[in-house]
């Protein structure tokens, strides 16, 4: 096994620590806004819990949720004003091959399928984790509007995700997180 592959990967991945979600600062301006890591991490605590209630495969579900914003270890956190989505998807694709290289060919090959997977959003995990991703925005800005941000300036995070948000549970959840 060629740890200095991996340990590279592990490096590339704990970027994304460092890398605040962009959204938050451009709409709210917050200083120190969550991470693209905080993000995920409560993705995947909402991705395992739905799953294994609805009985997905979970496993599935908790890869594409950490591997659906790696590449953003090396493009940063890019929001829909600043490219197109096709341009974003073209470079998304190739920031995910170059960072997924650095692995074992067998563990290559089976992320790089996820990640294609969950790009073309066409299996029922792929749709489950694109909703869950909405769902956490969501999430995340209702407890920004809590703290006293205003309103107003969520809406945007609240109209996309009520318009993304099509699982019954999920949205039951989405209507309950804007009620509380």
């Amino acid at each position: 096994m060629p740890t200095n592959l991996i340990l590279n990967f592990l490096r590339t991945s704990a970027n994304l620590k460092k890398i605040k979600r962009q959204g938050w600062i451009d709409k709210l301006s917050l200083k120190n806004p969550e991470s693209v890591a905080d993000h995920t991490f409560s993705m995947a605590i909402m991705g395992m819990i739905f799953s294994d209630l609805e009985n997905f495969n979970t496993e599935k579900i908790l890869k594409m949720i950490l591997l659906h914003d790696l590449a953003e270890s090396i493009t940063g956190d890019i929001v829909p004003e600043k490219i197109s989505k096709e341009e974003k998807n073209i470079l998304e694709n190739q920031t995910i091959k170059k960072i997924l290289s650095q692995l074992p060919q067998s563990l290559e090959k089976q992320y790089g399928s996820l990640w294609d997977e969950y790009q073309a959003n066409e299996s029922k995990e792929a749709r489950i984790v694109h909703q869950v991703d909405k769902l956490e925005m969501v999430l995340q800005a209702k407890i920004y509007s809590d703290d006293g941000h205003s309103f107003e300036n969520l809406c945007v995070f609240f109209d996309s995700a009520n318009k993304e948000i099509t699982d019954p549970k999920l949205s039951d959840l989405f209507k309950e997180i804007l009620e509380k």
